[in-house]
């Protein structure tokens, strides 16, 4: 089933989306403990599952084999990484075509990252240049639900929040039927981004994507991948534990758990979660929101936040 579909389905019964996000493992025993991992989540009825996309294409095969095989022996519905880098046209279309004899109906399009050694994105010849050109190829040709990004802090190449906000309305006129933010840990980023694209006329859902702290350093290189800032009252948190992993782990559950509930109880359609292939936190995490309910209380209703489709 199209996921923009089920996120109207969800908002019109006053309930939000949970989704997880996983990666390809490298080997066929990491591959086996990402099946037990899926399964296990899969009690907490998640509305799909996303599977990233190395860079450079690098995992290709076994992304479309994860999404392929979690909608088709687990049931739940998926969503395939697809990004243009390193590939010209011909070669996106036959990727596109392998996804959808998969099964999947659903791709969020990304521009996506250099192969490694590689300094910055060079357009192959042949090939595109940017997520707003492959969501075009994917609706112009194809009939999938297509998902694109959306970066509340400022993509860390963008000229400024403006140019990159224009850039997010370049996707979603082109054929993005809603948009996934990057990680964050201020939910004032993620409510005041929301505003501004509102204002701006983008229309679509807009899904906070949340990656509970799992490791001191770990974080600190994720968010300066990205682009992401860290609360300075949790950064003197987590300097306080950084040689106790454990409590950093305990930290990262309650931070998300309370980051998620007021996401939640403010109005946001839905928690995308990046699991790191790992269940225990977004388990915990998303037990405790489902025995709580934020969403009940929220002070506005999921609509002002989640426009119909």
């Amino acid at each position: 089933m199209r996921i923009d579909q089920l996120i109207t389905e969800h908002a019109g019964g006053g309930k939000p989306t949970f989704s997880f996000e996983f990666f390809p493992p490298k080997t066929d025993e990491g591959m086996a403990n990402l099946f037990d991992t899926v399964a296990k989540l899969r009690e907490l009825d998640p509305t799909f599952v996303s599977v990233t996309y190395g860079a450079g294409g690098s995992t290709r095969d076994r992304t479309i084999a994860i999404v392929g095989r979690v909608k088709n022996e687990l049931g739940i519905e998926t969503m395939a990484h697809f990004t243009c880098v390193g590939a010209t046209v011909a070669e996106l279309r036959e990727v596109l075509d392998e996804i959808a004899a998969a099964g999947v109906q659903n791709v969020i399009a990304l521009r996506g990252d250099p192969p490694a050694g590689e300094q910055g994105f060079v357009r192959t010849e042949g090939g595109l240049g940017n997520a707003d050109e492959l969501v075009s190829l994917i609706a112009a040709d194809y009939d999938f639900c297509i998902a694109a990004a959306c970066y509340p802090e400022t993509h860390p190449e963008a000229e400024s929040a403006d140019s990159d906000l224009a850039f997010a309305k370049q996707k979603v006129d082109a054929g993005a039927s809603f948009l996934v933010t990057q990680l964050f840990f201020d939910n004032n980023a993620y409510f005041s981004y929301v505003e501004r694209a509102r204002a701006a006329g983008i229309e679509v859902p807009i899904i906070p994507g949340i990656m509970p702290i799992a490791g001191y350093e770990q974080i600190k290189r994720f968010t300066s991948m990205c682009g992401a800032s860290i609360p300075p009252q949790l950064m003197a948190e987590l300097d306080a534990r950084r040689d106790d992993p454990e409590a950093i782990t305990d930290l990262g559950v309650a931070y998300a758990t309370l980051q998620c509930a007021d996401l939640l109880a403010r109005g946001a359609p839905g928690i995308h979660f990046y699991t790191l292939n790992k269940s225990p936190a977004t388990w915990a995490i998303l037990s405790a929101l489902k025995a709580a309910r934020p969403w009940d209380r929220a002070e506005r209703p999921a609509a002002s936040v989640t426009p119909a489709i």
